[in-house]
């Protein structure tokens, strides 16, 4: 392979004219991928594999992936809140950052962080002087144009009806798996990965191991299309006793269970 000077990589690709410099290393990007390109090409060819890289384009290619529902935003807030009132004034609050996030392009968290809104849905401001009381609010943002749309975002959440937020399942109710299922699906996603040169991460993360652990039909990408065929498929034969691990000639193996 050839040797690619990274010393742009830091410099200013805002300023005009570019550099000849920042010009070659730009072009590098085309000149060298493109090789690297016909490369992997042949490489999934070879191992039967550009099934997988379809499945992962055609997520990034949906627009479906990129769709946020203002209305569902609150389901990714990270909180603590218990009350249904708080709660109720939560999905207006978060549905009023997201409009605000996709309005402006900004990730969410520059509007406001979910700490932010969880104090805000505990304690409701009425007034723009409350709302400059609240932990986490910058100076000045009382007098912006999103203060005003905020308070009108608080006023919906106390209008709404608590009850009829779906239900939510307590921290303290959620089905916790045995720590030993789910060392042996990490066990076993080892295996995997070794055995096909795929690194461990790319097929399940730790949290999927853990759902996986709990439920069989958790909704993670594990279970789902050649992760499932690699990988997820083994983890539920492991849960229900149909392989096990067994250790040949200092070498671990997948064996299925024999009925008795």
């Amino acid at each position: 392979g050839g040797h690619v000077d990274k010393g742009s990589r830091f410099t200013d690709w805002a300023r005009r004219p570019l550099s000849e410099k920042q010009l070659v290393y730009a072009l590098g990007d085309v000149t060298h991928l493109r090789d690297a390109y016909k490369k992997l090409q042949a490489q999934l060819d070879g191992n039967d594999r550009a099934g997988w890289l379809a499945e992962e384009m055609a997520i990034l290619e949906s627009p479906a992936t990129y769709d946020a529902d203002p209305e569902n935003a609150w389901r990714r807030v990270k909180m603590r809140i218990r009350k249904k009132q708080a709660l109720a004034m939560m999905v207006d609050l978060a549905a009023w950052r997201e409009r605000e996030a996709q309005a402006r392009n900004l990730p969410r968290q520059r509007i406001l962080k979910d700490e932010i809104l969880s104090a805000i849905a505990a304690h409701p401001p009425s007034s723009l002087a409350e709302l400059e009381g609240i932990r986490g609010i910058s100076k000045g943002f009382s007098r912006s144009a999103m203060a005003k749309g905020l308070l009108k975002a608080v006023e919906d959440g106390k209008a709404r009806d608590p009850d009829s937020i779906p239900q939510t399942r307590p921290a303290g109710n959620r089905k916790t798996p045995p720590a030993a299922v789910t060392d042996l699906l990490k066990v076993v996603l080892k295996m995997v990965s070794e055995e096909h040169g795929v690194a461990a991460r790319l097929v399940a993360s730790v949290a999927d191991l853990e759902k996986i652990a709990a439920d069989d039909k958790a909704d993670v990408p594990a279970l789902k299309g050649w992760r499932y065929k690699l990988f997820g498929e083994k983890a539920l034969k492991i849960k229900r006793g149909e392989l096990c691990i067994a250790l040949f000639e200092g070498k671990l193996e997948l064996l299925p269970v024999a009925d008795d």
